[in-house]
């Protein structure tokens, strides 16, 4: 069974697994630790059986949140997985009376980019040289 919950300290590791699954250049475990730790930070995970297989992570502070990282298994990407971590987020936004949410993605992440312009984020700039490897960075907004 499929379920979605607030994300607890006991996740970390899984979720660090995770992420170097997903990602070119991931988070370490010690980057997810000191995040948790933040009072701004709030965090969702999406498990099977017991097994973390998608998580979400934003920062709160005043009107704005901004959305950390989205990542799903790909093992159980095209499902509808990142849209409920979204939507966690968002209400999560508006309990914190949050008025709208920022997030980056690379340029060349077509299925991202699809995903959060399908949920009402929308390009407001660019970040040059954003990643590592020097790529871009899209930096997208949603009003609450």
């Amino acid at each position: 069974m499929i379920a979605v919950r607030e994300w607890s300290q006991k996740d970390i590791g899984e979720i660090a697994v995770l992420e170097t699954q997903c990602f070119s250049d991931p988070w370490k475990e010690k980057d997810f630790q000191s995040v948790y730790g933040l009072p701004i930070a709030h965090g969702v995970v999406v498990e099977e059986d017991g097994k973390v297989i998608g998580y979400a992570i934003a920062t709160f502070l005043f009107e704005d949140g901004e959305i950390l990282n989205v990542a799903v298994s790909p093992n159980y990407r095209r499902q509808g997985l990142a849209k409920r971590l979204l939507a966690w987020l968002e209400e999560r936004a508006k309990s914190l009376n949050a008025e709208r949410l920022f997030l980056e993605v690379r340029v060349s992440n077509d299925s991202a980019k699809s995903l959060y312009a399908g949920y009402g984020f929308e390009q407001i700039s660019v970040r040059k040289k954003y990643y590592e490897n020097g790529e871009d960075a899209l930096v997208m907004q949603k009003n609450l």
